[in-house]
Formats: C-alpha cells, structure tokens, sequence
C-alpha cells in the first residue's frame, strides 16, 4: 500500500503589495510536515534575504475561500490583475507586509497536505514530545 508522504513541500508565487507601485516579485517555500500536522512554514525570499512564519494550516484554507484571521495574520481571496490570489496581511514589531499568493498553487500546496494527514486526523500524527520540546526552548 502506498504511504502518504510525511513532509510536503512546493513554492508559491507571490507579490509583495507596495501602494503606488508595481510591488515586488517573490516566492515562497511553503512546509508541511505529518509530525506538525496543524502548521505551515512559509519561507519568503527575496534575493539573498528570507524570512519565516509559521501559518496555521486551516487558516490558509480558510482563507482560500473567505476572510480569516486576526492579530499578526490576516487571510483572505480576491482577485488582483484578473487572477484570483490569496492575501496574507503579516504584522510583527518589526513591520508588516501584504502579500498577494496564487491561489492555484496554494491550493494545490494544500489538497497535497491533505493527502497527507485528512483533515480531523491530525492528532494522529501529532508528535506530542517534540511539540513540548519546542515549547520548552
């Protein structure tokens, strides 16, 4: 029988929103693994500078089909220059940003993350000791 796989990886495209400009061009590695089953580590890069968050799996689902979110994130779908993208509002002390995500890739980043662990059995494969190894450093 063939296994789900444990870690599911896929770059996205994605523009980073400036007002009055074209904004930026970047991609970012989304993240999954079946040992975290609730989480997604997004990986943006631009040039020789990058920078992670960790994104709630079922908010970026969520946010595929409707406004979510509150406090440092902020998920939801429009279209912008005739393509239907997703848009992640990212606050911390240090800035914000606005970033526009191809909701087909997103999409299909999550359908995979799915097929790994189905949505209500997450608790199966979460690694309880590793999660309060994380918390405790």
């Amino acid at each position: 029988m063939l296994q789900p796989p444990m870690s599911v990886i896929d770059d996205v495209d994605l523009r980073l929103v400036v007002p009055g400009d074209e904004g930026v061009q970047l991609t970012a590695t989304l993240r999954f693994e079946a040992s975290d089953p609730f989480a997604v580590e997004a990986t943006f890069r631009a040039g020789a500078e990058s920078i992670s968050w960790v994104l709630g799996r079922d908010l970026l689902a969520d946010g595929l089909h409707g406004d979510c979110g509150e406090g440092d994130v902020r998920v939801w779908p429009t279209v912008d220059r005739g393509r239907h993208v997703v848009m992640l509002q990212l606050s911390s002390p240090d800035g914000s940003a606005l970033l526009a995500a191809d909701a087909t890739g997103l999409d299909a980043f999550l359908r995979r993350t799915y097929e790994a662990v189905p949505l209500g059995f997450e608790g199966d494969h979460l690694d309880l000791d590793s999660v309060v190894a994380k918390l405790l450093t």
